[in-house]
């Protein structure tokens, strides 16, 4: 008999195939969309659409009619992990099988939040880039650049630091006071200051970039004035009320390593305003695809 190799222990990064630097792949899909819409998959199961069902298979139904229809007007697709992981095992082979439905070109950003020290992080990488197929994640910094290191070595993958985030109790910790560090040159500042001036100097470069928050414009326009050339990744705009033309004056990067690019850096997440179109339309595939239309010419790829 032939002996049979057992898979079952294969660590998924083995044997991954580097591929060009994330920042290079968003801005060729932004030129090519016109574009810097980031389509949020958030697939409530209390929110979904007549007949889909409140179940698992009524969220992969719907999200996958979402992709469908509106990813071919969408710089990146922002699927967020908790929606599926409610679900267990299922809920990830779930996940798994709609990152397989999206195009190679379309960049994926997991919105995870992760960020755990040593070996964690390290694991935590190779489940959320190999296992799962993320060009980008989302990650905490709060344990410091050590914690965050293993998923920001990567040259060809990306993660996007929580730093102003557009919820409503973002400034009950993230605009505390840090003091001054004189031997550092670091001024007293908001934490979202601190941690994007910190951040601006983790990773090999051109792997890291920011969270910021479009009901925050004020507090946007200080983060971009620290961090010129880091890419952003903004929510807040459509169901959460944050206003486009601040985060279209600010967001983009001007310096390198995301600036002197098509769309500069910037994502701007829309989730909610789009998958509720679906709601009362007689074809919810075209609302959906109408509404990312929509999206799109208003969230433009400027020069």
């Amino acid at each position: 008999m032939t002996a049979q190799t057992d898979h079952t222990s294969a660590d998924p990064s083995e044997g991954t195939p580097p591929r060009d630097p994330y920042l290079d792949r968003l801005a060729a899909r932004s030129a090519a969309t016109g574009t810097v819409l980031c389509l949020g998959l958030d697939p409530d199961p209390a929110a979904l659409p007549a007949g889909f069902s409140p179940d698992l298979a009524g969220i992969e139904g719907f999200s996958r009619l979402v992709i469908e229809a509106a990813a071919p007007r969408a710089a990146a697709i922002k699927p967020n992990l908790a929606f599926f992981e409610a679900y267990g095992s299922a809920g990830l082979a779930a996940l798994e099988r709609l990152r397989a439905l999206i195009p190679s070109d379309i960049p994926v950003v997991m919105d995870a939040k992760r960020g755990d020290i040593g070996t964690t992080a390290a694991r935590q990488a190779v489940a959320l880039f190999d296992a799962l197929g993320a060009d980008a994640v989302t990650v905490s910094p709060y344990l410091g650049e050590e914690a965050i290191a293993p998923l920001l070595g990567r040259l060809d993958r990306f993660a996007y630091v929580l730093c102003r985030t557009s919820n409503a109790g973002a400034g009950e910790l993230q605009s505390l006071v840090v003091a001054a560090d004189d031997e550092a040159g670091l001024p007293a500042e908001p934490l979202y200051a601190r941690v994007a001036r910190r951040v601006a100097g983790w990773g090999p470069g051109g792997t890291v970039g920011l969270v910021v928050g479009a009901t925050a414009p004020v507090e946007l326009a200080g983060v971009r004035a620290i961090a010129p050339g880091l890419a952003f990744l903004v929510p807040g705009v459509g169901a959460q009320g944050g206003e486009i033309g601040p985060v279209l004056a600010d967001g983009r990067a001007r310096d390198a390593p995301a600036g002197g690019r098509p769309g500069g850096g910037l994502l701007v997440n829309v989730s909610r305003a789009i998958a509720a179109e679906a709601h009362a339309a007689a074809d919810p595939g075209e609302a959906l695809r109408a509404a990312a239309a929509d999206w799109a010419r208003r969230l433009p790829v400027l020069p």
